[in-house]
């Protein structure tokens, strides 16, 4: 166990440098909610999900729906980790033509399984699919992954009423709870504390953890799979900016440019190989 740990962890890092490359080739970006949810979505495309990067869709895969759209750099990275298109595409990120917009888009991308970049809307989308899933007797999971900040959404309150009615115990809604959205603070834009009251009060099973422990992730997932009659939602506690130390905690890089020096101290923290430095063009951007 402690060896798929280790490995799980590597993975994670790999996708930070992975995000952070294509954000600073594209000259614009979200980085701080893109690597604190790293651990998140490591755990699940390379533990978790049942998926075929071969058959991106086939009929009988989990779903993952990415509600916070913004954050989908590090979606892409474990995408193109995965299989479902070359590492090399990454790069393209954001510009005229390519397939990785800004935000999720189905119907150009391998592996995406739902269109996403109005908050709120993502985990309504989820339910649906859970729904489907249980009218057609299926037996896949869905994922909806959240930002904090979106828990201030009114239809994020009416899906999760629907999931509970329902009894959706086939979906599994992650919240990225790093503590900071655009405008700063949850607490002072609008707060959303105590959320895993405001969860359970819908009919939620909920369970919280450290967002950057790959075994409490897991743990937590298992047992989410194990829970019948009720939808699951996990707390995770995260980090924005989760391993560059002048992105932590830091609202402005919640879409800030990455400049040269700023990317090379970033790549420098992480441990990426020399090649993520030396082989990038330099970008059109200060």
């Amino acid at each position: 166990m402690n060896q798929e740990i280790h490995h799980l962890e590597a993975i994670a890092n790999e996708l930070r440098c992975l995000a952070l490359r294509a954000i600073y080739l594209a000259g614009s970006g979200h980085p701080g909610g893109s690597l604190s949810a790293a651990e998140i979505v490591t755990a699940l495309y390379f533990s978790v999900l049942n998926i075929d990067p071969t058959r991106p869709d086939w009929p009988e895969r989990d779903r993952v729906v990415l509600s916070k759209g913004h954050g989908c750099p590090i979606l892409y990275a474990a995408l193109a980790k995965r299989g479902y298109f070359p590492i090399e595409e990454l790069w393209t990120l954001r510009k005229l033509g390519s397939r990785l917009q800004g935000h999720p888009d189905m119907r150009k991308t391998p592996g995406i399984d739902a269109t996403t970049g109005s908050l709120g809307q993502g985990i309504s989308i989820a339910v649906g699919m859970a729904l489907g899933g249980k009218f057609q007797g299926k037996s896949y999971r869905v994922y909806a992954i959240m930002g904090c900040g979106e828990q201030q959404e009114g239809q994020v309150w009416e899906a999760a009423m629907s999931a509970a009615h329902y009894c959706l115990d086939n979906l599994v809604g992650i919240v990225d709870y790093n503590t900071l959205q655009i405008d700063g603070c949850n607490s002072e834009v609008m707060e959303i504390a105590p959320l895993s009251e405001k969860w359970r009060a819908f009919g939620w099973r909920v369970l919280e953890v450290n967002g950057h422990d790959i075994a409490q992730l897991l743990d937590a997932f298992a047992e989410a799979k194990s829970t019948r009659g009720k939808p699951t939602v996990i707390i995770a506690h995260t980090i924005k900016g989760k391993g560059v130390s002048f992105m932590e905690n830091q609202v402005k890089w919640h879409s800030s440019v990455l400049t040269k020096d700023f990317f090379e101290q970033a790549m420098a923290e992480l441990g990426c190989d020399g090649h993520f430095v030396t082989e990038c063009k330099e970008a059109s951007h200060a």
